[in-house]
C-alpha cells in the first residue's frame, strides 16, 4: 500500500511504516495537483497537517484513498463525510500533550510574573528607568493558586501534572466526564496518584485563579456570560483549539475587568490574529506553536504511523 506524506512526518514514523511493508512517499504536492497525484499514484493513505484541504469534493474524487491521517486540528478535513465515505480518520490524541502543557505554563508563569510586559518594555527603558520597571512588574506565586482546566483530555491532564509540580491546586470541569486520575512521575521512577472529582461549569469560573481550555468542541466558546463569572484577577489561557474563547468578550473584559491578562497560542481569525489582539500589552501571545517542539513532532509521527498500520494491515 501507498502512504503520501504530504505534511510532516519524521524518520521515526517512517521506519515504522516501512517496516510493516508500505510504501511511503514524502512528497510537498500543491492542493491544485493533489486529486491528480492521488488518483494517478493509486494512493491508499494521506498525511497531512493544517494546510492540505481534504474536503468533500477531494474525497470523491479519490476513490483508492482509505485511510486520511492528521498531524495537526483536523479544521481542514471533513472528517464527517470522510467517515460517511468509510474512510478511516486517524489523529494524535497523546503525542502532543506535554509540549502543550508545557506552552501554557510558560504563557502562565510569564503572566504571573509579568515578564510579557517587562521583555516589551525593558529594550526600551531598561537602561534609564531600570528601578522604576521593578516597582511596576509586582509578580504573584503559582504556588497555592487554584488552576480551573475545562475538559478533560490529554492535553489537560498533562497541564494538571505541571500544576500540581508548582503546588497549584487543581480543579477540572467537563461536560461527560465525572471523575478523571493521573499519574504523577519523578525522575527517579517514583510515582503518585491523584484522584478528581469534576466541579459544576460555574463553580469552576467562580473559584479558578487561572483558567485554561481544553474542550475539542465547535459547541464551547468563553464569552461575555462566563467573564461575568469569574474571579477578580483571573487569567485566561488557550493554547487548544482556535474558538473556544469570544476575543472580542476577551478584550472587553480585560479592559474593564475582572479579567487581568489572558494568553493565546490559537486566534479566531486564524492566521492573520485581529490587531487589537496583536497590540494589546496584556495579552501573553504565540502564533500556534503548542505542537511545534522535536519531541511531539517525533511522537505524532509513530502514533499515526502505529494507528495507520494497525488499520491498513
Amino acid at each position: 500500500m501507498k502512504i503520501l506524506v504530504n505534511e510532516g512526518i519524521t524518520q521515526g514514523g517512517v521506519d515504522i511504516l516501512e517496516s510493516k511493508g508500505f510504501e511511503v512517499i514524502i512528497t510537498k504536492v500543491a492542493q491544485e495537483q493533489l486529486e491528480n497525484y492521488i488518483n494517478d499514484n493509486s494512493i491508499d493513505a494521506i498525511l497531512v497537517k493544517d494546510n492540505t484541504q481534504i474536503q468533500q469534493e477531494l474525497i470523491d474524487g479519490c476513490p483508492t484513498l482509505k485511510l486520511i491521517a492528521s498531524g495537526g486540528s483536523m479544521d481542514n478535513i471533513d472528517v464527517q463525510y470522510a467517515i460517511d465515505q468509510g474512510l478511516h480518520i486517524v489523529d494524535s490524541k497523546e503525542g502532543s500533550a506535554n509540549a502543550t502543557a508545557e506552552l501554557i505554563f510558560a504563557h502562565l508563569s510569564g503572566l504571573a510574573r509579568n515578564l510579557h510586559l517587562a521583555n516589551r518594555e525593558m529594550p526600551l527603558e531598561g537602561d534609564m528607568n531600570f528601578k522604576g520597571l521593578h516597582k511596576l512588574y509586582q509578580g504573584v506565586e503559582l504556588s497555592g493558586k487554584t488552576l480551573g482546566l475545562i475538559g478533560i483530555n490529554s492535553s489537560s491532564l498533562a497541564t494538571a501534572k505541571i500544576a500540581l509540580g508548582y503546588g497549584m491546586k487543581v480543579v477540572f470541569s467537563d461536560p461527560e466526564i465525572v471523575e478523571t486520575s493521573l499519574e504523577l512521575e519523578f525522575f527517579d521512577g517514583q510515582t503518585v496518584n491523584f484522584e478528581f472529582n469534576t466541579i459544576p461549569f460555574d463553580e469552576l469560573l467562580e473559584e479558578s485563579d487561572f483558567i485554561t481550555v481544553h474542550l475539542n468542541s465547535d459547541n464551547f466558546k468563553l464569552g461575555e456570560a462566563e467573564f461575568k463569572k469569574v474571579k477578580e484577577g483571573v487569567m485566561i489561557i488557550n493554547c487548544v483549539k482556535e474558538g473556544l474563547v469570544d476575543e472580542i468578550a476577551l478584550i472587553t473584559s480585560i479592559d474593564k475587568g475582572p479579567i487581568r491578562y489572558a494568553a493565546l497560542d490559537v486566534f479566531e481569525n486564524q492566521p492573520n490574529p485581529e490587531i487589537q489582539l496583536l497590540m494589546n500589552p496584556n495579552l501573553s501571545l504565540s502564533p500556534n506553536v503548542a505542537k511545534a517542539t522535536n519531541e511531539a513532532q517525533e511522537k505524532i509521527s509513530i502514533e499515526l504511523a502505529n494507528q495507520i498500520a494497525n488499520l491498513l494491515s
